[in-house]
């Protein structure tokens, strides 16, 4: 959003700026979902709602999941938020005291590390090799367990690196938690966007219901993100717990939206395919771009629309020591806005959005490309 910021201010001094920066769909949200707020508005659905969402909207959510993943979940076992964020905020508060230990694998989403300290908590980080993909096994967390660990978030496909957990390493990263006695929340926000496997979710295992907790959102899956839905899946006592956390936080979600969302959830589902194929083309030709910049080191995304790129060849270089000195000047000589990986936890890449057009990448390439030939 800081980087958003900086380059609307370019932009509004007549600057022509690329911004790779944004986290979400350059596509409108589909006709079916605005028509349907059209109508909830025309039929005055205006008015509160309960706080943690209407029935109907519950139940399409539960509907959905368990047609996409084929888990088992009920309508007092789900809650609807303000968007995924908020959901991943409200877990946070309800499931750790001060002093608890939340394990969040490093590079990681933005939020994560904030709401645990927003919580009194301890974040306890584990990287990540980027050799591997980013992948994340049960072995390299299970040295960082301890008595005080409350919580581990997996991200998958991750926010920034686009990583991919593995079917396999997932299910013994479940079973090493629940021995442990700790929660796994699946941050489910990219969950329909995977390029080489079927869509998964964790909390489909039998048993998984008692100590998994699904943070979802339809931001991305529908184009939605200015309409602020997202939910969680869990085991009742901890709904209840959101519930009461909501109430006097937000209200309920707006109402309009959620008609909006119900729609979204059991209309046609064609529009994620489009997406996602658009997104395939815009990934290989950004990797590709990426590839053939002399030094630039890049992990192909297996998921989400986020390339990741080790730019450190440019440490050194016009006084680059970091992700963060290599954005700001991208941004002030090339008028490129990029993400610095240090909001994600390292200081050696910039995370690069291709929710954007075929123009814009080119453009934007083609720009780093000239930035990184030029640095002395």
């Amino acid at each position: 959003m800081k980087v958003a910021a900086t380059a609307d201010r370019l932009r509004r001094q007549g600057l022509d700026v690329v911004d790779f920066g944004a986290g979400e769909p350059d596509f409108p949200t589909p006709d079916n979902i605005k028509r349907a707020a059209i109508e909830a508005l025309e039929a005055n659905f205006t008015k509160y709602t309960p706080a943690g969402g209407i029935l109907e909207l519950k139940e399409a959510i539960c509907e959905r999941h368990a047609a996409d993943y084929g888990t088992s979940y009920k309508p007092g076992e789900c809650i609807v938020t303000v968007g995924g964020k908020h959901v991943i905020f409200n877990l946070m508060q309800v499931l750790v005291n001060p002093g608890d230990e939340v394990i969040i694998p490093v590079p990681y989403w933005v939020t994560y590390k904030d709401v645990v300290n927003y919580a009194g908590g301890k974040c306890v980080f584990v990287d990540t090799d980027e050799k591997a993909g980013f992948t994340l096994t049960a072995a390299m967390i299970e040295p960082y367990l301890s008595d005080r660990t409350r919580v581990l978030i997996i991200n998958s496909p991750s926010n920034p690196s686009g990583a991919v957990l593995n079917r396999e390493e997932f299910e013994k990263i479940y079973h090493l938690t629940r021995k442990h006695g700790v929660w796994l929340i699946t941050d489910e926000c990219y969950c329909r966007f995977l390029y080489d496997e079927e869509p998964f979710s964790i909390a489909s295992l039998p048993g998984a219901k008692d100590s998994v907790i699904v943070a979802g959102s339809l931001s991305k899956t529908y184009a939605m993100t200015g309409w602020r839905i997202g939910f969680g899946l869990a085991p009742a006592s901890v709904i209840q717990a959101i519930n009461k956390l909501q109430s006097h936080m937000t209200s309920n979600p707006t109402s309009i939206a959620q008609k909006a969302a119900i729609e979204a959830l059991r209309g046609p589902q064609e529009s994620v395919g489009v997406m996602l194929e658009e997104y395939r083309k815009r990934r290989d030709y950004v990797i590709g771009r990426l590839r053939a910049m002399p030094g630039v080191g890049i992990v192909e995304p297996k998921g989400a629309f986020y390339a990741y790129p080790n730019i450190s060849v440019a440490f050194g270089k016009s006084g680059i020591g970091s992700a963060m000195d290599f954005s700001e000047k991208l941004l002030d000589q090339a008028l490129v806005a990029v993400v610095p990986g240090e909001a994600f936890g390292t200081d050696k890449h910039i995370r690069i959005s291709y929710a954007t057009s075929l123009e814009q990448l080119t453009k934007g390439l083609d720009r780093i490309e000239n930035f990184l030939k030029e640095l002395n």
